[in-house]
This record gives structure tokens, C-alpha cells and sequence, in this order.
């Protein structure tokens, strides 16, 4: 089980032990100061720092089994009690986790006008949470639960009240956390694990994140590719842009001419496109940034 508060609090704000290096700093500083009018995306790598474990490794490679596919989680029973059944092991954790130095840093730039829209493909609502306001949230929200038939949306909270209801054997099951609320619970029979229905409808709940093989609703994309039109310059933090729904807007920018800076351990689906790349822990890196930046940006004309 996660420890209180003061607990999680230490883990979100423990440095890592890497220290980013002043002149990496300096140009990431000199690039937000010239680009006054930026396009921030953020990914995985942004909230790493608050405990919750990623998908990729430095290579942009899987570190586990790829997540599960929309269809597969529609149409097989049985991989869908799995997927909740790792899911009510692995919110124990990730409902409590808390915004780390990331968040926060980014929140300063926002708040200084540095930016207007942030575009994060996370689901975990740490950038709302830290304060950020005006986000997309690409890929949804995985604090909400979605009915697939009625649409009804339910908290992720109560969802988990249901599921521990319904499955009172499998409360002592403990398992290694997995990125976005999932739990490595693995030779279980899963065939015995029961999913409450929608209690409005009767209807099938998911969570209400787009899932791989799903699309990214058009009005997300086209806020964000509207943001994109009016900027100056794209500021990607903590993403190794291996998703299309992330990469396009970079792509996007590169085809426009627009300067691009990377914030990221390892290596980027967009490294030939970059004008600027930092590979340093993101919460060590932004918060050594807005020491470095005045207090607001200057204003484009």
C-alpha cells in the first residue's frame, strides 16, 4: 500500500542524482528567452520524478509488453478482467501520486507567459494538479472512467470501490508498479476476476483515455494544432515522441520552419529535426531553468 502523504511528497521531490550541466541550461534558457511565444508538449519522462515508471527505455524501445489495444480490451473478456485486475493493484499507487519539480517548473512558465497551451500526452492530471492551466490532455484522463455505451463518466475512485467489492480474494494480491496505473500482477486466473458494469446502462467502462489503436478525439487535436500555428517555437519535455499523436505537432513544426528544443533522456522519434536537444532529468533541468529566467516573459510584438 502507499505511504501518506509526507511520503509520496519526498518521493516527488527527490532528486535524482544527476545535476544538469550549466552551459546545457544556459542554451535551454537562451532558447525559451528567443522564443517568447512557445508550443510545450510534454510526455512520460515528465512525471517519472513523481514515481510513476515509463514505457521506454533510452533507445525509444519498449521496456515491457506494449499496452493493451483497444479491440483486445472491447472484445476479449478475459484480457479485459485482467487489465482491472492490474488496474485496482496498480491505483493504490498512482491515485495518490503528486506533482514533482517538472510540474511545477512548468506551471512558472506558463504563469510568467512563456506559453499559453501545454499538450501533454500523460494521463495522470499531475500538470492540473500542479496548477497549469489551458492543458490538453491528448490521450484523456486516467482519474475518469467512461461508460461505452451511454457515456457516463464516472470518478476512477468510485471504479476502484466497485472493483474491491466485487473482488474481496484479491485484496491481498500486491504486485510491482507499471506505467499509467498498472501493476506487473501476472499468473492469476484472471477468468475469476469480475468487472462491474455501467450502473446507469449496464454498459461496458473503460477508462477514459484513447487506448492504442483508438483515435485522438479531433477537438484535442485541433486546439493543439491551433496553439502550434501561433507560435514561435516548440519546447518538447520528457517524450521520446514515438507516438504519432505527439509527434505530428513536432513534425508539423519542422515542415512550418519552427525551431524545435527537446528536453529528454535518450534518443527521439525527432532527433534529425531538432534545434536543440538537453538529455537531463526533466525536474533537475526546469527547475535550474526558471532560476536562470526573469520573472515574465517579454511580450512578441
Amino acid at each position: 500500500m502507499p505511504g501518506d502523504v509526507s511520503d509520496r511528497e519526498t518521493q516527488a521531490t527527490a532528486n535524482t542524482g544527476t545535476t544538469p550541466t550549466g552551459g546545457e541550461v544556459q542554451a535551454l534558457r537562451d532558447f525559451v528567452v528567443d522564443h517568447p511565444r512557445l508550443f510545450v508538449l510534454t510526455g512520460a519522462g515528465c512525471s517519472t520524478g513523481s514515481g510513476i515508471p515509463d514505457y521506454r527505455d533510452n533507445e525509444g524501445a519498449w521496456k515491457r509488453r506494449p499496452p493493451i489495444q483497444y479491440r483486445t480490451f472491447m472484445d476479449d473478456t478475459v484480457a479485459r478482467a485482467r487489465y482491472w485486475a492490474r488496474g485496482m493493484i496498480g491505483w493504490r499507487m498512482f491515485g495518490g501520486v503528486l506533482p514533482n519539480a517538472a510540474h511545477r517548473a512548468l506551471t512558472t512558465l506558463q504563469q510568467q507567459g512563456r506559453f499559453e497551451l501545454l499538450v501533454t500526452q500523460n494521463v495522470d492530471g499531475l500538470h492540473e494538479a500542479a496548477g497549469s492551466r489551458d492543458v490538453v490532455d491528448l490521450h484523456g484522463r486516467m482519474d475518469r472512467v467512461i461508460c461505452t455505451q451511454c457515456g457516463h463518466l464516472f470518478p476512477r475512485q468510485q471504479m476502484q470501490e466497485w472493483l474491491e467489492s466485487a473482488n474481496p480474494g484479491w485484496l491481498h494480491l500486491h504486485a510491482a508498479d507499471a506505467p499509467d496505473g498498472d501493476a506487473d500482477l501476472e499468473g492469476e486466473d484472471f477468468a475469476q476476476f469480475q468487472v462491474p458494469p455501467c450502473p446507469v446502462c449496464g454498459g461496458l467502462l473503460k477508462p477514459d483515455v484513447v487506448f492504442f489503436g483508438e483515435t485522438v478525439p479531433r477537438d484535442r487535436v485541433d486546439r493543439a494544432s491551433a496553439a502550434l500555428a501561433v507560435c514561435g517555437g516548440v519546447l518538447v519535455v520528457g517524450s521520446s515522441l514515438m507516438v504519432y499523436s505527439g509527434y505530428r505537432f513536432v513534425a508539423a513544426a519542422a515542415r512550418a520552419g519552427l525551431p524545435i528544443a527537446v528536453l529528454n533522456l535518450g534518443k527521439t522519434r525527432a532527433d534529425p529535426l531538432l534545434t536543440l536537444k538537453v538529455e537531463q532529468p526533466c525536474a533537475e533541468a526546469l527547475e535550474e531553468l526558471v532560476a536562470r529566467l526573469p520573472d515574465q516573459a517579454d511580450r512578441p510584438a
